[in-house]
């Protein structure tokens, strides 16, 4: 486990949307090994009380709040109760995401309006809470989950992929704009990693995305976690407004 490799030298809270599952569950599992205080977020409580559990058989501290980030009302009332908990955020991981996917002339305008809703403005949204915090500290990490798909485009994910590419110029942005408040923002791009969302691709299907990938692989979520971990260290603090991809080579 990263975890053991990485190691923060003070102690840090991190939070975590998307964490019930997947690669979000990873991040927050490698964020803990590494000495972080995780904040667990997600619609889905009994999910994310699992994560937890699983954090302090380990030795690590963990706090569940369920934020939609559908709902402005939802991250502000949950960054306000994770805040209250365990002070302020130092380290915010934007992994939260949805798609509804579907050929661009026949998307309905609640798929395209639903997946940006989601990725893109409940990322930013968040990152607004976690600021303040950060800045009144001097020091943050925030690393937005982005997408392979964001930086090559993908026929059927045209809202996932303006999304995920919606996140780069994010990322890109406010790292221009926090550097001076030794407040790094970056952005991991992953390829086809073997969670819920890929489980359901058929033998068919996932022999031809294998085809194109360099590695003959899917991606494990503690590849990604891996990534996240690093760009979170006092490692990397001379690193922002970076894209770190993490896709076995599928693009280049």
């Amino acid at each position: 486990m990263i975890g053991r490799f990485v190691q923060f030298m003070n102690p840090k809270t991190a939070l975590i949307t998307g964490a019930s599952r997947g690669i979000g569950r990873a991040c927050a599992l490698s964020l803990a090994a590494s000495g972080a205080r995780v904040v667990l977020a997600a619609r889905q409580r009994e999910k994310l009380e699992e994560v937890a559990q699983q954090v302090r058989g380990a030795g690590g501290e963990a706090f569940v709040v369920e934020i939609d980030l559908a709902l402005r009302d939802s991250i502000v009332a949950g960054f306000a109760t994770a805040s209250k908990a365990f002070g302020a955020i130092d380290i915010l991981v934007n992994n939260a995401a949805v798609t509804r996917d579907g050929i661009a002339v026949r998307m309905k305008p609640d798929d395209w309006n639903s997946v940006i809703q989601t990725n893109l403005t409940g990322s930013f949204l968040a990152i607004q809470q976690a600021l303040p915090g950060m800045m009144k500290a001097r020091w943050g990490r925030i690393v937005n989950i982005s997408s392979v798909v964001g930086e090559s485009g993908n026929a059927g994910q045209a809202n996932y992929a303006a999304s995920k590419a919606g996140l780069i110029g994010l990322t890109k942005s406010l790292a221009q704009e926090m550097a001076a408040r030794n407040i790094t923002v970056n952005a991991v791009a992953p390829g086809f990693i073997d969670t819920d969302m890929t489980a359901v691709l058929s033998p068919e299907v996932k022999e031809k995305i294998l085809a194109v990938i360099p590695l003959r692989r899917l991606g494990a979520p503690a590849d990604v976690a891996a990534a996240v971990t690093f760009l979170c260290s006092d490692a990397a603090g001379y690193i922002t407004g970076h894209v770190l991809d993490v896709n076995g080579g599928m693009y280049m």
